[in-house]
This record gives C-alpha cells, structure tokens and sequence, in this order.
C-alpha cells in the first residue's frame, strides 16, 4: 500500500479547488483537447477576459496549466500530459454516478 503524504492531500485539494468552479473546469476540459490562447478560451466560454485570466491565474497556481509564452501573447496548456486522460476519467465518473446526465438525447450535466 502506497503511502499518503500531505504533499498527496494538498495536490488533491489543489485539484477539487480547480474543479469547484464550472468555468475553470471547462477550461481544463477545453486545454485537454488542445492548446489555447485565453482571449480564445474566454470567447469560447462565454466570459470576460479578465475573469478568463483569474482563472487561468488560479489553474497555474494551482499546478494544472501552465503559460507558455509566443511572442508577445501567451497561449496555455495543460501543465503535464496525464492530465487529459485523468480528465475524461473523472467525466466517466460522472456519467456512472449520475447516468441521466447523459443520454441518447444529449448531455445535459454541462
């Protein structure tokens, strides 16, 4: 049995912070199918700049993106590549929790 180190549980409790909030989760869900620029992301999910850069801003304290910087614009990524596939097992958790979240007519747990 693995041993649990604060430094688990505070990872842990960086990852249910970022996901408390709708917004940033969708924008980790959105970084898992590509990069992004945040002017793109925040077009993209309906909210304003500068609440897209508070949420980039808490992602990357967070640990789970990072800023990489092109030219005189910053685009971001997920900041370690397990990330993408440990997302869609949360969203498959999801779906086994609550299976009416989606179904033949659409998901309707966004």
């Amino acid at each position: 049995m693995e041993t649990v180190t604060l430094t688990h549980t505070a990872a842990l409790a960086r990852l249910g912070h970022a996901l408390s909030d709708e917004t940033r989760a969708r924008v980790l869900l959105v970084l898992r199918e590509a990069p992004a620029y945040p002017s793109d992301l925040a077009e993209a999910l309906g909210v304003s700049r500068q609440a897209m850069s508070n949420h980039l801003a808490c992602l990357r304290g967070c640990g789970l993106v990072e800023a990489v910087p092109d030219g005189r614009r910053t685009w971001y990524r997920l900041a370690d590549p397990l990330l993408a596939p440990a997302l869609g097992d949360l969203l498959r958790l999801v779906l086994a929790v609550d299976p009416a979240c989606c179904s033949g007519e659409g998901c309707t747990c966004a």
